[in-house]
């Protein structure tokens, strides 16, 4: 299956990428217009940062964080904190609307009772991308990893349990939902440099909500 990156409409319908890995096209479009705000009132409590790994590379997507706890790396390592190393505070709340969209949507991926206590909000602009990784750093793997794209689309790469396992790559549209657990929850996964473009609505940038039970 192909897909224009830049179509005028977000593709809709359920598509897995693996035993547990489902992406739901467009779930998150009826509430993504309201979100806007409630990502500015975040930003403006703890900022968009550029946060270096613990071999000293600057990361390219901007970060920040809500919920009861946020990831943050620096030269000490990956981890959880409940504190913003930028600002001394908590991370802001995260919002109900947000708690919701990804229990509901874990729901439907076969992932029952998931209640996120940390939000990862990665801010793309072009050229920006993420490196293949995994999702490790949480306490209890057995909960899914719920994505939210907004704005810019993007291609994902899905990959194996090594780093040099074979990759798929899945483009990604404002509101798409992607979740992935058990079987797959350590798969490698990253984004390709994001291309130009304007989303009418978040401009030239992507944004990506990762939710997750950390503690």
């Amino acid at each position: 299956m192909t897909f224009d990156l830049f179509a005028d409409d977000t593709p809709q319908g359920r598509e897995t990428l693996g035993p547990s890995a489902v992406l739901l096209r467009g779930h998150a479009l009826p509430q993504a217009e309201s979100w806007l705000a409630l990502l500015e009132q975040i930003e403006a409590r703890s900022p968009f940062r550029h946060m270096y790994t613990p071999g000293g590379y600057r990361m390219s997507a901007a970060m920040t964080c809500c919920g009861e706890l946020g990831w943050i790396t620096d030269r000490r390592g990956y981890r959880y904190s409940a504190t913003d190393p930028l600002t001394g505070q908590p991370w802001p709340p995260m919002p109900d609307a947000w708690r919701a969209l990804a229990g509901e949507a874990a729901q439907q991926a076969g992932f029952q009772g998931f209640e996120p206590d940390a939000c990862l909000i990665n801010r793309y602009v072009p050229g920006a991308k993420m490196s293949l990784h995994q999702d490790k750093d949480e306490r209890d793997h057995s909960w899914p990893v719920v994505s939210v794209s907004l704005g810019l689309p993007a291609v994902f790469q899905f990959g194996g349990l090594q780093r040099t396992d074979k990759t798929q790559r899945v483009p990604l549209f404002h509101g798409d939902v992607l979740v992935w657990g058990g079987a797959d929850r350590l798969r490698f996964h990253g984004i390709l440099p994001l291309a130009e473009g304007e989303h009418p609505r978040f401009g030239a940038q992507r944004i990506n909500l990762t939710f997750r039970k950390a503690g």
